[in-house]
């Protein structure tokens, strides 16, 4: 059986943060959100010392392509869905285990 692995990576702009308590304010909601509502792992992964950006990252696991993909898209609209927040980019990378 295989496993399918879809990883999300969103660089976030926070533009009313002015130090990095502030930052987590924004963010913390977002990443514990994601892990109650959709089920998947998630981290801040980058820019940790800036204090109006950061890189978030989301994974979820499936045993259908499809599944995961369904996941992930839900996740990317609940993080787009906070209006502190402007999303400058997203990747997606696929990881396929038989």
């Amino acid at each position: 059986m295989a496993a399918h692995v879809l990883a999300l990576t969103i660089d976030l702009r926070i533009g009313d943060a002015t130090s990095l308590k502030e930052k987590r304010s924004v963010i913390t909601p977002i990443l514990e959100g994601a892990r109650r509502r959709h089920h998947v792992a998630s981290s801040e992964t980058g820019r940790q010392d800036a204090h109006q950006r950061a890189e978030l990252g989301f994974v979820g696991v499936s045993g259908s392509a499809g599944q995961v993909t369904e996941v992930i898209d839900a996740v990317e609209r609940f993080v787009w869905s906070f209006p502190e927040v402007e999303v400058v980019a997203s990747e997606r990378h696929w990881l396929e285990i038989d």
